[in-house]
């Protein structure tokens, strides 16, 4: 690789990366927040379980949308480019959610506080359904063949400094104000943020280049001219192996980057500041180890890493959890329990997955297919996943161990798939014309 190339495919990776970063913050600092404000102060209620749950359910709205988003934007990233739909999508996440932090309570304006928390939640849903699927097919086709895994797993990272600024952030409010400020208008400075961050992603993605795979594609004029009809019609195999391979994903991250954290503070009776660390100090570890498996699965294989990793990181929400309920409030025995599971395991299927999916498909329904994989699999696998853990824990009686049951579940859904898609030829290999033939699977 030339020095010039290797310049490009780094100023790529960062481009990717920085935007991701926004992106992701500004998705779960919803999730972070919904459980110990929305809760509060936008559906108060009598009963404080059912107050959570609505919370939650405004947060699952986001992944619901989701898909929507990655179809839109899919469509017409496959159409018109990656990078025109990344600038979008980085706008309309921005935006909706400097606005969550102006939103009056529900004791200001009523029933309208919830209505409009769930509006900008919806265009929050929208705008990442498209920014994800872009993001890491700027950095996988750009990189070499045999380095897809690591330079797609860059962006990934974009995950794991999101949630850490998000948690640290909302951290830093809660260990600096007193209780009263925080709810009283504390944590709408974590919101308002967002809006410096999104012009300096703005500046840093006007200055990269189309990928060379899509302007291929452009220069042969072999767009497509509905691509999610064509990802059906020759991947649907792949679209099923893919959702299922991303279920132990979005169960795990919300699990312990989420639902974790009024576990902790409701159940385990610890500080929210010390709970919020510990998932901070988590996503700092999974900074340097979703690279670390990004490369392996250039080396080993995608499927075998993602498999084995699909397995393993279920299984540790057994430990992880029998070490929370045992840990009389050990707060240094509870950050362990979150940060080896979920900084390092987890990151075992996290590193590798974006170069999986976009193995799937071929150049001109990628963005399409990724997306939509990712997004639409979000709904059962991510969004309704604080609702699910909060419920199982209510008739498990305060035990957890009914939610280790359900991340298990996920875990061997996830590892079959997994298994399927690694004993396939990629499409992502073959010769692309407009004739190639289908495949159903990829490596």
């Amino acid at each position: 690789m030339s020095a010039t190339d290797e310049k490009a495919i780094r100023r790529v990776v960062i481009s990717a990366l920085v935007g991701a970063t926004i992106e992701w913050y500004d998705f779960f600092l919803y999730g972070v927040v919904a459980g110990i404000v929305f809760s509060k102060l936008y559906f108060p209620g009598s009963d404080p379980v059912v107050s959570v749950l609505l919370a939650y359910t405004t947060f699952a709205v986001g992944f619901v949308t989701r898909p929507l988003g990655g179809v839109i934007f899919g469509h017409f990233g496959d159409k018109i480019g990656r990078k025109s739909m990344l600038i979008i999508t980085l706008m309309i996440m921005g935006v909706a959610t400097f606005l969550i932090g102006l939103v009056p309570t529900y004791a200001q304006i009523g029933i309208a506080a919830p209505v409009l928390l769930l509006l900008l939640r919806v265009a929050q849903g929208i705008g990442l359904g498209g920014e994800w699927g872009g993001a890491v097919l700027m950095a996988y086709e750009y990189a070499p063949k045999d380095k897809r895994g690591f330079y797609a797993s860059l962006p990934q990272i974009g995950l794991a400094i999101g949630l850490c600024l998000a948690s640290g952030v909302v951290a830093l409010l809660s260990s600096l104000l007193t209780d009263e400020q925080f709810m009283a208008w504390g944590w709408r400075i974590a919101f308002l943020i967002s809006g410096v961050m999104v012009l300096v992603g703005m500046y840093i993605r006007l200055h990269v280049q189309e990928t060379p795979e899509f302007a291929a594609v452009k220069a042969r004029n072999a767009e497509l001219r509905i691509p999610f009809m064509d990802m059906i019609r020759r991947y649907p195999g792949n679209v099923l192996k893919g959702m299922g391979a991303r279920y132990i994903d979005g169960v795990f991250f919300n699990i312990f980057g989420v639902f974790s954290i009024n576990y902790l503070t409701s159940t385990i009776k610890i500080s929210r500041t010390d709970a919020l660390l510990g998932v901070m100090a988590a996503a700092v570890v999974m900074i340097f180890f979703i690279p670390f498996f990004g490369r392996m699965s250039d080396k080993v294989g995608r499927g075998k890493v993602y498999m084995w990793g699909s397995l393993i990181t279920a299984v540790s929400a057994f430990p992880g959890f029998w070490l929370m309920t045992h840990s009389g409030g050990n707060v240094l025995l509870i950050w362990l329990a979150i940060i080896v599971p979920f900084g390092i395991l987890y990151a075992s299927v996290y590193g590798p997955e974006a170069a999986l999916f976009c193995d799937l498909f071929d150049a001109k329904v990628r963005y399409t297919g990724i997306s939509f994989v990712y997004q639409f699999s979000g709904i059962f696998a991510s969004g309704i996943t604080p609702i699910i853990a909060t419920a199982l824990l209510k008739s498990g009686g305060g035990e957890p161990w009914q939610i280790c049951m359900y991340v298990l579940f996920a875990g061997v859904v996830s590892a079959l798939c997994a298994w399927m898609i690694g004993r396939s030829p990629s499409p992502a290999d073959a010769v692309d014309t407009a004739d190639a033939p289908v495949v159903t699977a990829s490596r």
